[in-house]
C-alpha cells in the first residue's frame, strides 16, 4: 500500500495514528483513508480538499474518513459524493474497524523521527476548541504499552522519539496512582539507555509536574525544546478562553527553565483575533513573544467552531484577525532570526530528514551536505543562514 493511501492532516498525534492505520490496512489495496482534522474551519476546508484530491487520484477505491472532522463535521462530509463511509475517531486504531487482523505491533514509520501517541482526548473545556467533541475524554496509554511502542521504533532504527497527545501533560491522570508525565519520560529513558533523543510535542505548562520539569531542565537526552500550548498573552483573553494558566505563570515557567538550562528554546501556539480581543490584548499577545523568547511559533487566526462558547461571543472583523496574525508571525520571525544568528559557528548533532535538511536538538533546521543518509545523526557546524535555515 502506498503512503498516499493514508492521508494525514492536523496534529502530530494524527500523524502518529496514521502510521498505525497504514500498518493495519497495508494489504487493503482498494482502500483510501483520510485521517482528518477539525481544529479550525480552515482545517476542515483542507480536509475537504484532501478528500477530493484522494478521490481524483483513486477513482475506484473505497474512501473512508476518520479523525476529528469525521466526528465534528460528519453531516457536511457525508454530503460529499467522494466519501464512501466513516470510521469513528475513537475506533480508528482498532483492527476490527478495518476488518483486518491485528498485528502484534503496528509498524509503519514514514519519517526519521518516531512519533508515538501516548494520550488521547481532553477533559478541559477551552471555549474555542471542538477537539473534545472529536476525541472524547482524556485517556492514557499504559507505561508498558508505550515502552513496547518505543522498542518497536528503536528496532526500526529511530534515533529520536517524539511523545504526542491531544493534552500530553495530562498523561497518567486516569491511571492508578495518577502518575505525571515525568514518570513516563523517566521510564523511557531508564528502559532505553541507547535512545539518543527524546522530544515532547505541545505541552500545557500549568500541568508540568516536578519530575518532568527536572528532566526537561537537566536531562541531556530530553531535547532542549519546549512547545507550549500558550494560546494568548493577555490574562483577560486567557480567562475568556478558559485556559488554566496566567501570563505571569507562563513567563515564570520559561524563566525557571532557562535559568537551569540556558540553551532551551521555546515554541508556542498563539491565537490571533479571539472574540472580544481589543488592541491592548493584542499588544499583550505580541509582547509575550519577546518575554518568553518564542522562536518556534504556531500562529492560528481565530475561526469560530460551531457549538463552542467562543462562537457565541462578539467576533472580531476577519481583516483585523488576518492583520494581527501577520503581526504575530512577524514578531516570532524577528525573535527567531536573532536566535539563529547565535547558532552560527558552533557544532550541533543534527538528525537528518529525507528532504536534505535536519534538526538540531533545539529544533533549528539545518541544510545538510548532499548524500547525508536520512535518519542518521551527524555533526554539523553551520557557517551562515539561508532563508531562515542554517547552512
Amino acid at each position: 500500500m502506498s503512503a498516499e493511501r493514508v492521508i494525514s492532516l492536523g496534529c502530530r498525534l494524527n500523524h502518529a495514528e496514521s502510521e498505525r492505520i497504514a500498518a493495519l490496512v497495508e494489504r487493503e489495496c482498494d482502500l483510501v483513508v483520510v485521517n482528518s482534522c477539525s481544529v479550525t474551519r480552515e482545517a476542515v476546508r483542507h480536509t475537504r480538499q484532501a478528500i477530493r484530491r484522494a478521490r481524483k487520484a483513486n477513482p475506484q477505491a473505497r474512501l473512508l474518513v476518520t479523525g476529528c472532522a469525521a466526528e465534528t463535521d460528519r453531516e457536511g462530509l457525508a454530503n460529499m459524493a467522494e466519501v464512501d463511509g466513516f470510521v469513528a475517531n475513537g475506533a480508528k486504531l482498532d483492527a476490527r474497524s478495518w476488518n483486518v487482523p491485528e498485528p502484534p505491533v503496528a509498524l509503519r514509520q514514514q519519517g526519521t523521527r518516531a512519533f508515538i501517541g501516548v494520550q488521547n482526548g481532553c477533559d478541559h473545556a477551552c471555549t474555542f476548541c471542538s477537539i473534545p467533541q472529536g476525541r472524547g475524554a482524556s485517556r492514557s496509554d499504559s507505561i508498558a504499552d508505550v515502552l513496547r511502542a518505543v522498542d518497536a521504533r528503536l528496532a526500526e532504527g529511530a534515533k529520536e522519539v517524539v511523545l504526542t497527545g491531544v493534552d500530553l501533560t495530562s498523561w497518567g491522570h486516569d491511571l492508578p496512582g495518577e502518575p505525571g508525565l515525568g514518570t513516563l519520560v523517566a521510564a523511557i529513558l531508564r528502559e532505553f539507555p541507547q535512545l539518543p533523543r527524546l522530544r515532547l510535542s505541545s505541552v500545557d505548562g500549568i500541568e508540568i509536574d516536578e519530575a518532568l520539569f527536572n528532566l526537561i531542565a537537566t536531562e541531556p537526552r530530553v531535547m532542549p525544546h519546549l512547545h507550549l500550548s500558550l494560546q494568548h498573552g493577555s490574562d483577560l483573553i486567557l480567562k475568556r478562553m478558559k485556559r488554566r494558566h496566567s501570563r505571569t505563570q507562563a513567563i515564570d515557567l520559561v524563566a525557571r527553565l532557562k535559568q537551569q538550562r540556558p540553551e532551551i528554546v521555546i515554541g508556542a501556539d498563539l491565537i490571533a483575533g479571539f472574540p472580544t480581543e481589543a488592541d491592548v490584548h493584542h499588544a499583550d499577545n505580541l509582547s509575550i513573544i519577546a518575554e518568553c523568547g518564542i522562536v518556534h511559533g504556531h500562529v492560528f487566526p481565530y475561526s469560530p467552531r460551531e457549538g463552542t462558547p467562543a462562537a457565541r461571543m462578539p467576533q472580531i472583523e476577519p481583516a483585523t484577525i488576518k492583520r494581527r496574525a501577520a503581526e504575530l508571525r512577524s514578531a516570532v520571525r524577528q525573535t527567531r532570526d536573532i536566535w539563529l544568528e547565535t547558532l552560527v559557528g558552533a557544532e550541533y548533532e543534527v538528525l537528518a530528514e529525507k528532504d536534505g535538511s535536519g534538526y538540531t536538538p533545539h529544533f533549528a533546521r539545518v541544510a545538510l551536505p548532499e548524500g547525508t543518509v536520512p535518519g542518521q545523526l551527524v555533526t554539523i557546524r553551520p557557517t551562515r543562514i539561508i532563508e531562515g535555515m542554517l547552512a
